[in-house]
């Protein structure tokens, strides 16, 4: 069984050949005229593209990121290649700590924002103390919780 702690782990564990069965497809509005089409099998490594050695998983703890659709307990994969840019949702290491914020450049200075207006965080600007680990790729949600 995979297990996920508050540190950053590369997706190894799980079996080679995992793959998930697709049941349908399920509209979010009206009834789909897709309804009756079905996919073979689906693999989810492949989808959020987790098998390699740049993607790492991290669980959110918190709920400074809920305005940008990351919410508390939420799982995220982050790819330590991906080029950041003025908006990216990243993973950075503030004060020894991972936090998950925005990456925001206003005239020549990057710092990181949170994204929940009920929160207040000081203002943290990108100099030699913080360190991007990686850009925010996709978020899984345990919709049960």
């Amino acid at each position: 069984m995979l297990h996920l702690s508050n540190r950053p782990h590369p997706i190894t564990a799980i079996p080679p050949g995992f793959r998930l069965r697709v049941v349908a497809s399920a509209g979010a509005g009206f009834p789909s005229p897709a309804q009756d089409w079905e996919d073979d099998a689906l693999s989810l490594i492949e989808l959020l593209r987790i098998d390699r050695p740049a993607a790492f998983v991290f669980r959110i703890s918190g709920s400074s990121m809920v305005e940008a659709g990351i919410e508390d307990h939420d799982i995220v994969v982050v790819d330590r290649d991906a080029r950041q840019r003025n908006g990216s949702i990243v993973i950075a290491t503030v004060e020894g700590g991972f936090v998950c914020r925005q990456l925001c450049i206003k005239s020549g200075v990057a710092y990181l924002e949170h994204r929940n207006s009920r929160l207040t965080y000081p203002i943290c600007i990108c100099d030699e103390t913080v360190e991007i680990f990686g850009v925010v790729r996709a978020s899984v949600r345990d919709h049960q919780r």
